[in-house]
């Protein structure tokens, strides 16, 4: 086999695993460099009209790359909403990641509700992008018990819309807000919390 056919197989390859990826970064990252290279591959062979096609993929791809990473801290690419705890459509956004979200928050209960959890959805236009879920521990802190990202925006980092972007946990009197300790692959540094011990600490600027 050639170098050249090694580069068409593997431009090939690398598409249909782009097709695999549940993460929307993930997935226009990979086939962007898929593009590329077919775009190689293609015009070494003097194959015109596919240089052309993985051309065209090539700047779509970059154009949605832009638009996902301009999007990031966009406080209007993303709303915040505040639902009850025993939500219908919140149980079934639970329900339906449950074994996705036991894997980074093995000790969260659904129905370990009452009136000091406060729950909130976070949504990027029709889809839902995670959940957030606080328990008020009293002298103004929230501690999460849940901050979950679905998979396709797990890139992202959407929960900073409520701790640092809404006003929604000020609003209630919150002045700090705690992770749990021992934390799966957290992120939160990233967000301006403080590691103190094996949890991280944010505090909330005043009203």
């Amino acid at each position: 086999m050639s170098w050249v056919d090694a580069l068409g197989w593997s431009g090939s390859v690398l598409l249909v695993y782009s097709l695999l990826q549940a993460r929307v970064l993930r997935f226009r990252v990979l086939n962007l460099a898929a593009s590329i290279v077919l775009v190689v591959f293609n015009a070494l062979l003097g194959i015109w009209p596919m240089v052309a096609m993985n051309a065209v993929l090539a700047v779509i791809n970059l154009w949605f790359l832009g638009k996902l990473w301009g999007e990031r801290h966009d406080d209007k690419a993303y709303d915040v909403l505040e639902v009850g705890d025993d939500d219908a459509y919140l149980r079934h956004v639970l329900a339906q990641h449950r074994l996705d979200i036991a894997k980074f928050f093995p000790t969260f209960d659904s129905y370990a509700g009452g009136p000091q959890r406060s729950a909130f959805l976070l949504q990027h236009g029709d889809e839902t992008a995670g959940v957030v879920v606080v328990r008020d521990i009293g002298d103004g802190i929230a501690q999460i018990e849940l901050d979950y990202v679905t998979p396709r925006f797990r890139d992202f980092t959407p929960g900073q819309f409520v701790y640092r972007r809404s006003t929604l946990l000020r609003d209630r009197g919150f002045h700090q807000v705690r992770t749990p300790a021992g934390m799966v692959a957290p992120y939160y540094a990233r967000l301006g919390f403080q590691a103190s011990g094996d949890r991280f600490i944010l505090d909330l600027d005043p009203l």
